[in-house]
């Protein structure tokens, strides 16, 4: 992935150079730092500082926080892919005598296990993971907080103990395996768990004045997988990349999009707010666009790595301050710029390779009853089913290559579409996981349940 200030337009530039000046600016931070990539790579690179002939790059680290657990996740989601372990199996199975062995392994990854959101006092951030040697000392002497999967509650526990999966599954530590298995094959030289110069250090601001407090930098032990690592904008521009389109070598395009895929019940609050949980991955609405990525903190830090999948353009954000700029903000923003700036040119319409005319002949209008549907068929082989008015049931179907279907998203997800032929390979009507689609409405030629007034449609005098 290479980084050029000329892909982007000179207004689009100094509209992101503006609102990261301002973030900064307002926020108080002593740096921050940020990258815009579109297309697969790096089209955009800016940084403000306090610190007079200075200026952080692409390659200077900060600590990232949680977004570590994002990288966590990817880990055991390689687990599920080779076979060693399904996401419903409960934790007990392959990691016994934690306390929190019913919870799933997907449960887990969306933060619906029940786990408290913190390790028992003191502060973890704040202290050594040298006071919490054992997951006993991680997790307490009541893990569980809620009831297993009745509820989003973020948990960094949650994450320990994935790691302590990952550990105990791979026979190696987590660090190595994440080295190994995921920042290697990315390409991802400038992220580590131990910060590696050139770094930012760790400001705290006084929240009444311009002055600065240095924060500790602690190993977390332990709690590692929920938030060790440093990383740098050019490394996370990297990996939003990857959590856009995946990579065979780590993660199949497949994979990713579930982790994008929302896994947690919302809370009210959050239905509100239009935010959700998927595995790893933070899912949100916000200007009207679908976001997913994660955001950090740890004492002395703040990051945020944002992807739009519509426009394929992301943004990562991070600065050297406990609190202040709001970075999730500021990444949807840089997102914003962007995307309506400079809208994304869709690839040229081209017609299908080949066209089965069986298949062809499942295009058009049906009915559900009195509801009207399009099925179109598309360039990659695919068909789509959506309303051919206002809202409704919609989904897109893959090919089974028997002559069936299977749904992939929405109401039909995973559900049957099977077209019914008489003995003579007419088409009579499409079954939908039960649902009869005719023609017309209520089409008497069609097998329609309870079947049709034989004296048709009728006026009312």
């Amino acid at each position: 992935m290479t980084t050029s200030q000329d892909d982007l337009l000179p207004g689009t530039c100094r509209a992101l150079l503006h609102r990261i000046a301002v973030a900064q600016a307002e926020g108080r931070a002593p740096s921050l730092v940020a990258t815009v990539v579109r297309d697969g790579r790096a089209v955009w690179h800016g940084a403000r500082t306090s610190v007079d002939g200075h200026g952080p790059d692409e390659n200077v680290q900060y600590r990232i926080g949680s977004i570590t657990k994002t990288f966590t996740a990817v880990l055991v989601l390689r687990l599920r892919d080779e076979g060693v372990l399904d996401l419903g199996d409960p934790l007990e199975k392959h990691l016994p005598g934690t306390g929190a062995g019913e919870a799933t392994i997907a449960q887990l990854l969306a933060h619906t296990s029940g786990l408290a959101a913190e390790s028992p006092a003191p502060w973890w951030e704040r202290t050594p993971g040298s006071l919490r040697p054992e997951l006993r000392d991680v997790l307490g002497e009541q893990p569980l907080l809620h009831p297993v999967g009745r509820r989003f509650h973020y948990s960094n526990p949650g994450y320990t103990v994935l790691g302590a999966l990952v550990e105990e599954l791979r026979g190696a530590p987590w660090e190595d395996v994440l080295r190994r298995e995921v920042l290697e094959p990315l390409g991802l030289d400038r992220t580590s768990a131990q910060p590696q110069a050139p770094h930012a250090g760790g400001w705290a601001v006084h929240p009444w004045a311009d002055a600065l407090l240095p924060e500790p930098s602690e190993d977390l032990g332990l709690m590692a997988p929920a938030g060790q690592l440093w990383s740098t904008t050019g490394d996370l521009a990297r990996f939003a990349v990857f959590l856009a389109h995946g990579d065979d070598r780590v993660l199949s395009a497949e994979s990713v999009r579930e982790m994008r895929t929302p896994a947690a019940p919302a809370e009210a609050a959050d239905v509100m707010d239009g935010s959700t949980y998927g595995l790893g991955l933070q899912v949100q609405r916000r200007d009207g666009r679908l976001l997913i990525g994660h955001g950090g903190s740890l004492p002395g830090f703040l990051a945020s790595l944002t992807i739009s999948l519509t426009d394929d353009v992301s943004a990562v954000v991070l600065a050297n301050c406990t609190s202040g700029p709001p970075l999730a903000s500021v990444a949807a923003d840089l997102v914003r710029i962007v995307a309506e700036a400079e809208p994304r040119i869709p690839e040229p319409w081209r017609p299908m390779a080949e066209v089965d005319a069986g298949v062809l002949e499942l295009a058009g209008p049906w009915y559900w009853g009195t509801h009207g549907f399009a099925l179109r068929l598309t360039a990659d082989g695919g068909a789509s089913l959506e309303p051919l008015a206002g809202n409704g049931r919609r989904s897109r179907f893959r090919s089974n290559g028997d002559g069936t279907w299977i749904g992939l998203e929405g109401y039909y997800a995973g559900e049957l579409l099977r077209p019914v032929r008489r003995p003579d390979g007419s088409l009579i009507h499409l079954d939908l996981g039960s649902f009869v689609f005719t023609r017309q409405p209520y089409d008497e030629s069609g097998s329609v349940p309870g079947g049709v007034d034989p004296e048709g449609w009728r006026g009312i005098r």
